[in-house]
């Protein structure tokens, strides 16, 4: 269940439990949030350490803040090893080896933390987490229980002690503590987890009831349709669960978890429950969270959720996948492949596990290895249109137009082509028809990208900037540029499309004005910079116009442009070098 800030996003709740983290022990004054910034602890902590320590200090901080954690449990714990009674440098370390999925460590390095700071929150979810594991729910719920409900923490506790409770049997005392916790406004974020508690207790029909009620709240969210579907087959109510998925897959939304239990429904197949214990149950509360955080703008300490609800659940592979995605924003791509690799073949995630891989090896520039494993999956699952649309994206990006156009053709006969979102289907086709020089087929596809999304800005962008390009539709096409500015001001690309097609129309100051903020929305790009040199060369400004063409020339990596400005500075622009 990945909806969590959706939920609790209400002024309120927001201030009383994000804006509350940074009075909380999670990111009070001792810990990582403070540790990262630029005052604090920099100038007022390290002067009492010492210079090993500091250096080891200073290698975790950067590391953790890379999100690369194995290098930051190391530097911390090095730290902290030097000065082991030191709360601010053994809170770091377990914060990084919980980060970096070394629970063992970080427990018993967390546990040393509690001696030292009894009250610190983090810690105590970590501690009382391992004892949930072992099923040691009497002592998980003691110290839950001392972490109250007012800061983040304290939410995520209140709902892992529920799970406890229900572990030990003792249902009714998590629905009176879950009670309490829903009056403070989480009532909607709580029904989910309810839910899989009646299913963990057995209560079927009070789970059906429950997942229902978060279904109709958000029917579109993955792990909810799986959830309710699943529920209702295993209820032998196979209709109500199809049309549960229908509704979902209507919207051209697909996820593998759910296909897998769409296909089981169809053929008669009970997909069995999801919660089959309470600790795929917490572990669910941890991914929620932990991809929240993610969004949030908290990366570090998304990790350490993810990983716990990886270790309290293994074989999530929902949990594995998004820990690796955690990973990639973050550039880790080795990283995030190890935790690929890692999902079973007999997954269903294992496709959308090996796409990833296929992108990090691109992304760490071994593009041929990469189309290789992208056109396995394709030959594999023909069907599988989340690999076919990244092994367009990837022949397109390697600029193999044709091989391109035609996986997109795939992509599309999948869909059947008339969906509102296969208008980007229709859009990228278009792009790589237009760059292989096949201009009628990518006019009709940018047509049709428009006819399902009339008001899409990348696509009104690049379809009237190629009619300006050619001369071609003039004025339609300035309308068109000027309805994707309105609705991307702040797009520099599309902004220098707008300047662009003032000057190609003769309204030579209305295109120095916007290629102007072109520039200045995206600096340093060699097709904007060598736009508005033109522009300035036009309205008599020619050392300006010199100056935009040497830095066009030398931001130029491809070489085109570089050549283009070349004959610019040495003869100004003439109409033999003008851009046509």
């Amino acid at each position: 269940m990945t909806s969590f800030l959706n939920r609790i996003a209400r002024p309120a709740l927001i201030a009383a439990l994000l804006a509350s983290v940074a009075a909380t022990a999670v990111y009070s004054a001792q810990t990582i949030r403070t540790a990262q910034s630029e005052g604090g602890l920099e100038t007022g902590m390290l002067p009492l350490f010492n210079a090993s320590v500091t250096g080891a200090y200073m290698a975790g901080r950067q590391a953790l803040q890379d999100l690369r954690t194995d290098e930051a449990a190391r530097y911390f714990y090095e730290a902290a090893q030097a000065d082991w009674n030191n709360q601010i440098l053994v809170e770091r370390a377990f914060i990084a080896f919980a980060a970096d999925g070394q629970f063992g460590q970080a427990a018993s390095t967390a546990k040393h933390l509690l001696d030292l700071d009894a009250h610190n929150e983090l810690a105590e979810l970590i501690v009382a987490t391992e004892a949930f594991k072992e099923r040691r729910y009497d002592a998980a719920d003691s110290m839950l229980e001392a972490i109250g409900q007012e800061s983040f923490t304290g939410v995520t506790a209140s709902i892992l002690r529920a799970w406890a409770l229900v572990g030990a049997d003792r249902k009714p005392e998590a629905d009176a503590m879950l009670d309490k916790l829903g009056a403070t406004g989480l009532d909607d974020f709580l029904v989910f987890h309810r839910a899989l508690m009646a299913e963990a207790a057995g209560d079927t029909d009070k789970a059906i009831e429950l997942a229902g009620q978060a279904y109709d709240a958000e029917p579109y969210v993955a792990r909810i349709v799986e959830v309710y579907a699943r529920m209702l087959a295993n209820a032998g109510q196979f209709d109500e669960a199809k049309a549960a998925i229908a509704q979902f897959e209507d919207q051209g939304l697909s996820h593998p978890i759910v296909s897998m239990v769409r296909d089981k429904i169809n053929a008669g197949v009970r997909p069995g429950i999801f919660a089959a214990n309470v600790q795929i149950g917490a572990a669910e509360m941890f991914h929620g969270i932990g991809v929240a955080l993610s969004r949030d703008g908290n990366p570090d300490l998304s990790l350490v959720f993810l990983r716990m609800g990886l270790y309290l659940d293994p074989s999530a592979d929902v949990i594995a996948v998004a820990l690796g995605e955690q990973l990639d924003a973050a550039g880790q791509h080795e990283a995030a492949n190890i935790i690929y690799d890692g999902v079973p073949a007999t997954s269903p995630m294992k496709s959308n596990a090996v796409v990833h891989i296929a992108q990090n090896l691109d992304a760490m520039g071994d593009h041929e290895e990469a189309l290789r494993r992208l056109n396995n999956i394709v030959a594999t699952d023909p069907t599988d249109l989340d690999a076919i649309s990244v092994l367009g994206d990837m022949q397109r990006y390697g600029e193999h137009y044709e091989d391109a156009a035609a996986t997109y053709t795939k992509a599309l006969e999948l869909t059947g082509g008339e969906k509102l979102s296969d208008w980007r289907f229709y859009y990228v086709r278009g792009i790589s028809y237009e760059r292989a020089k096949q201009w009628p087929k990518a006019e009709a596809d940018f047509l049709k990208a428009l006819e399902l999304n009339p008001d899409q800005p990348a696509v009104l962008n690049y379809l009237g900037y190629s009619w300006i390009d050619q001369d071609m539709n003039l004025d339609r096409a300035l309308k068109m540029i000027e309805t994707a500015v309105e609705a991307q001001p702040q797009d520099g690309y599309i902004v220098d499309s707008l300047g662009w097609a003032f000057y190609k129309l003769g309204r030579i100051d209305e295109a120095v004005t916007t290629l102007e903020r072109a520039v200045l929305l995206r600096p340093n790009d060699p097709e904007l910079n060598d736009h508005l040199g033109d522009a300035y060369w036009k309205v008599g400004r020619r050392l300006e116009a010199k100056f935009q063409w040497r830095i066009a020339g030398a931001m130029d990596e491809v070489g085109n442009v570089k050549e283009r400005v070349a004959v610019k500075l040495a003869d100004g622009l003439t109409a033999e070098n003008a851009i046509d």
